[in-house]
């Protein structure tokens, strides 16, 4: 085999198991949405316990973000995502097992930690095997992962329903297993890699590395797309935690039928995402801050509609949450995704998709208490009232980056 076809063949096993490993993961955090409602009357967990397991989940991930982006750009991409992989299945099987609030508030917390790898690991090997002419393109399909893996965990959550909650874990820790453990045997360096130490690990010790990601740390434009990406993941996590509670409690859907309905949001989301992709692809002339903005404008257009449509039956839903979903993942998948790749470099790609995410997954924190509160104070009209106001705002947080996006890249040093 010639070294084109080996790398070539490498690049596109690369390709399919990070896809392949950020889809599985959701089956760790998509089924507590799903079977909240179940959990809730079962257990006799309340709307604020449930809340504040979200919040224990939510924090540790964000924590996570920031301290698996840095250790991502260090130990490589295949030791930090198939150790999460693997801890994370530990932690499902822990709460499938799990018969008070406390102990599936400890495991779904920790099980966050777990998770907070695979974003930074796997936009980190996606970095070293794509490069910057074709990164746009090959991103707007490769980030469909998580639209695709929520659907599927919310499909198979509902499905795994019907023999009890405890299956929704104890099924999903097997897969998670197996797929950390296939990205641990198959997953490999690629070409954009930065040198490496003779033990396989990054130079700890490399000024171009440490210069890169001081770089990273303190640009305005990677702040920027994070307090966007706050309020887009604040309104992406009320939707993915949720919505299949909102579809049960205020709709009156049985908890099944509102796990099937939800995944609209997500089917949604897999045209916003590649559809934002290519045409960032294809006018590189427009700033991918300016499309996301445009579509988080458009975003507070399709929450109202919403809100409209929502009590007129299963097929209202089913259109109102397409929509929503195209206008929020779009926008979402460019800033979390390529944009923050571009900005990190080849020594900070890790450390870039953490920053934006984790100051993304704060705003993912906070959704639990702020929904479970105003739902119960002002009622669920008034929670879709919160997050319109949040799609505007961040679309404002972007006008900054307009004409700097494109520039944003740390320079490289050495």
């Amino acid at each position: 085999m010639q070294p084109g076809d080996a790398e070539g063949r490498n690049r596109r096993t690369a390709w399919a198991v990070t896809w392949v490993a950020y889809a599985t993961s959701y089956l760790g955090r998509k089924g507590f949405g799903v079977a909240k409602k179940v959990i809730e009357r079962e257990l006799g967990v309340g709307r604020g316990a449930l809340a504040a397991i979200d919040t224990g989940y939510l924090a540790f991930y964000a924590l996570g973000q920031f301290w698996s982006g840095a250790l991502g750009d260090r130990i490589g991409a295949r030791k930090l995502l198939g150790g999460g992989l693997l801890l994370s299945a530990a932690m499902c099987a822990c709460f499938g097992a799990g018969k008070t609030a406390l102990v599936l508030g400890v495991a779904f917390a920790v099980n966050g930690l777990a998770q907070s790898a695979g974003w930074p690991a796997t936009t980190r090997a996606m970095a070293e095997w794509t490069t910057a002419d074709n990164r746009r393109r090959v991103m707007a399909f490769w980030a469909t992962c998580y639209q695709f893996g929520g659907i599927g965990a919310a499909v198979g959550a509902a499905y795994l329903l019907r023999f009890g909650w405890r299956a929704a874990f104890f099924v999903p820790a097997l897969v998670l297993a197996a797929v950390g453990a296939l990205v641990l045997s198959t997953l490999a360096p690629g070409p954009g890699a930065p040198e490496r130490a003779p033990s396989g690990d990054a130079r700890a010790d490399d000024p171009a590395r440490r210069d890169a990601i001081r770089a990273t740390v303190r640009s305005p434009v990677l702040w920027c797309y994070g307090f966007s990406y706050f309020a887009i993941k604040l309104i992406r996590y009320s939707f993915l935690f949720w919505l299949p509670y909102y579809l049960a409690d205020s709709l009156g859907y049985a908890p099944d039928r509102a796990g099937y309905l939800s995944t609209a949001f997500e089917v949604g989301g897999v045209f916003g995402v590649v559809g934002a992709g290519l045409f960032s692809d294809r006018f590189r002339g427009v700033s991918r801050s300016l499309l996301s903005a445009v579509m988080l404008v458009g975003l507070t257009g399709m929450l109202v509609l919403y809100t409209q449509v929502a009590a007129l039956g299963p097929w209202a839903n089913v259109v109102g949450l397409t929509l929503v979903g195209v206008c929020l993942y779009g926008p979402d998948s460019l800033l979390s995704g390529a944009a923050a790749q571009d900005a990190g470099g080849e020594y900070a790609a890790a450390t870039a998709t953490g920053l934006v995410n984790g100051i993304g997954s704060v705003g993912a924190i906070l959704q639990g208490a702020l929904n479970a509160w105003v739902s119960e104070k002002y009622g669920w009209h008034a929670v879709f009232v919160v997050l319109i106001v949040l799609a505007g705002i961040g679309a404002l947080v972007l006008v900054p980056t307009f004409k700097k996006d494109r520039t944003a890249a740390p320079a490289r040093v050495g």
